[in-house]
């Protein structure tokens, strides 16, 4: 792909005088649009709160890229995206309504200016995280491929966003992967309040893209021609299987980075610079050359402006949302409780009832697809994916790049798409690297679209310290996890919980963790494949007791049952609760156990004790039951990181020796 020079004050091409003189109006529409809503800020108090963020002086790319575009390829916007959403088809006063915050908004006033979303439209979204959108782009991009749609993804971020480590993970996603996907550079100079100049060594941003094996180009964005006709290049490669194309668009940014910016960091001169390739002003310059009368077009832009007014003091005037629905839509409403049929028992080591899992799932459900590290090929590096690639193919199950964030993120994309991911992240540990793709688009979507649209992606990874696994591949992250309202987490305890769990999560409607333990992988026990799933969220009494009993989970209700155990030798009837998952709890279990032990209670984690779910269960326990006379202790890992020394972990880790200790303590 070639570079294209600015178009400058020519006259435009015959050919091309429809398309220019409806453009102009558009971007003349999308500068009053924004400039209402700006001045809804700067007023005080200010009729609207929050901070916005505008795109003016970059109109021309949304608009022009969308007529290069065909009718059902989908956009991802960064939060610059009004224009994105307006151009993509979105109703104006729906979008002004979410920048309003009002009921009647895209949203209803959940998303707000810089977080639209519309993944039933074309217009997939708008994303506030730097740079977020481009592996959720991966993930569109890769259903499209499964249901051979012929659609491609085009994803903008800012010039900024370039040095963000999630997009040269999509860049290497998508280029292994050859996604149809069209990454775009709004190139405005300004990295937020930096100059672009300051951060790059390279004289066009475009040319990151090659190394990547990435074509790219560097194109006027203000010339809604130039831009049309470079996306439509750029699909029409994608569409043919070649893969992702780059496109960077210098454009000029006219106002500041957000609605409050009052810009003391920028010179009058680089002001000047933006405000003579303002694209409205270069458009009307051209448009007269080419025969239109300057009349008409002042005729253009003030009734556009008189538009926006009188819709911007309607929507003022319509209802806020309604606070009783603040709190609804985080996650699906409970499934009923219900037991699948036990088709077969079988004996099963840990690991081999995961794979089983899976395997259930690529051959009951044709939207399931299973990626990660090392799962194609190898089979994953602890044999959880073993000759599924082989029976499935690799279009189903297949490698990715060495790129959490890009595998997370893809996730999301692919299930927003209609598609059911079930990805590893190898290590819990690993999972931080890509936090965001969990926390902020993960659980988020389901809120911010009040219900609309939902997230069915399954994370698989596994935790735990084992002899010789050193600090960086053996922590407990489940509380962090559960902590995420719109996050579904389960911890496996055995190998029937293993492909229990996986499959309950394959078939819940939102995102779920399921933690494995990799101490248990080798453990054989009995299995029971059923002909579907089990609904998430309930627990499962291991063993019932008068006396106390153990709520625990994952690694640790092994050495809680064979303390329990022991405890029976000398009379004492102890319980054990397996809670497997944490988010949801399955409070009315929790109640029955603790009522029977006459409130004698201890909780028991492999995780560290500070901001452990011990102390989230312990503080449960006496809301759901004020009435009961209850003594609750704790047994975990002290607050220290994990030694590699087989030795030094044993004088750390929770065992059966302690729990049994423990319960001896509570009970004296």
């Amino acid at each position: 792909m070639n570079q294209v020079v600015a178009a400058g004050e020519k006259p435009i091409n015959s050919s091309d005088m429809n398309f220019a003189r409806e453009t102009f109006a558009q971007i003349a529409f999308i500068r009053a649009f924004e400039a209402k809503a700006w001045s809804l800020t700067q007023v005080n108090p200010p009729r609207v709160m929050g901070s916005m963020h505008f795109c003016a002086g970059q109109e021309a790319v949304p608009l022009g890229a969308i007529a290069g575009l065909g009718q059902q390829d989908q956009i991802i916007s960064t939060y610059r995206g009004h224009g994105w959403a307006i151009a993509s088809g979105l109703d104006p006063r729906a979008v002004m309504a979410e920048i309003c915050q009002k009921a009647e908004g895209v949203n209803g006033g959940r998303a707000g200016s810089p977080y639209l979303m519309a993944p039933d439209t074309r217009f997939i979204g708008e994303n506030s995280i730097v740079g977020a959108g481009t592996t959720i782009a991966c993930g569109t991009a890769l259903a499209n491929l499964a249901q051979k749609n012929g659609r491609v993804v085009v994803v903008s971020i800012g010039d900024g966003a370039m040095n963000q480590g999630a997009v040269h993970e999509a860049f290497a996603f998508a280029a292994a992967n050859k996604l149809p996907v069209i990454f775009v550079v709004e190139n405005n100079g300004w990295s937020e309040l930096t100059a672009t100049g300051d951060m790059f060594m390279v004289e066009r941003i475009a040319q990151r893209a090659h190394g990547y094996g990435i074509p790219a180009a560097t194109i006027d964005g203000t010339d809604p021609m130039i831009v049309r006709d470079s996306f439509a290049i750029a699909a029409a490669r994608a569409r043919s299987g070649e893969g992702p194309s780059l496109l960077e668009c210098r454009v000029p940014r006219l106002w500041g980075h957000y609605s409050r910016d009052i810009e003391h960091y920028r010179s009058k001169a680089d002001k000047a610079a933006a405000e003579a390739r303002d694209p409205l002003s270069v458009m009307k310059a051209r448009l007269i050359a080419s025969g239109v009368s300057e009349e008409d077009l002042e005729r253009v832009r003030t009734f556009q402006e008189k538009n926006i007014d009188e819709m911007v003091e309607a929507i003022m005037a319509s209802d806020d949302p309604d606070p009783a629905i603040a709190g609804s839509h985080v996650v699906a409403v409970a499934a009923e409780s219900h037991t699948p049929k036990v088709l077969e028992t079988r004996d099963m080591t840990y690991i081999e009832a995961v794979n089983a899992a899976m395997r259930a799932e690529l051959e009951t459900d044709a939207r399931t697809i299973i990626f990660g590290e090392d799962v194609g090929k190898g089979g994953g590096i602890f044999g959880g994916s073993r000759n599924l690639q082989r029976d499935f193919g690799d279009d189903r199950v297949f490698d990715t790049p060495i790129a959490e964030n890009a595998i997370l993120g893809s996730a999301v994309g692919a299930a927003m798409a209609g598609m059911k991911p079930i990805v590893e992240i190898m290590w819990a540990d690993f999972i931080f690297v890509a936090l965001d793709q969990l926390v902020n688009q993960a659980a988020n979507i389901r809120y911010i679209t009040g219900g609309k649209n939902s997230v069915p992606l399954v994370v698989r990874t596994q935790q735990g310290a084992t002899p010789g696994s050193c600090a960086q591949h053996s922590q407990c992250i489940e509380a962090m996890l559960a902590h995420v309202p719109g996050l579904k987490v389960a911890l496996a305890a055995t190998a029937t919980d293993a492909y229990a769990l996986l499959r309950a999560a394959a078939a819940d409607p939102d995102p779920c963790v399921v933690i494995e333990a990799r101490g248990l992988y080798q453990a054989k026990t009995p299995v029971e494949l059923t002909d579907g799933a089990e609904a998430v969220g309930k627990a499962r009494s291991r063993r019932s007791g008068s006396d106390a009993v153990i709520l625990t989970w994952g690694s640790m209700v092994v050495p809680a049952l064979a303390a329990a155990d022991e405890l029976a030798e000398s009379g004492r009837n102890v319980g054990v609760l397996d809670l497997r998952w944490l988010n949801p709890l399955d409070e009315p279990a929790i109640i029955k156990a603790v009522n029977e032990a006459s409130g004698k209670v201890l909780i028991v984690h492999e995780a560290v004790r500070t901001g452990g779910f011990a102390a989230e269960i312990a503080m449960r326990i006496g809301e759901l039951l004020p009435d009961l006379k209850t003594k609750i202790a704790r047994l975990t890992t002290p607050d220290t990181r994990i030694p590699s020394s087989p030795v030094l972990q044993a004088a750390l880790l929770p065992d059966a020796s302690k729990i049994k200790e423990a319960v001896q303590a509570l009970l004296a």
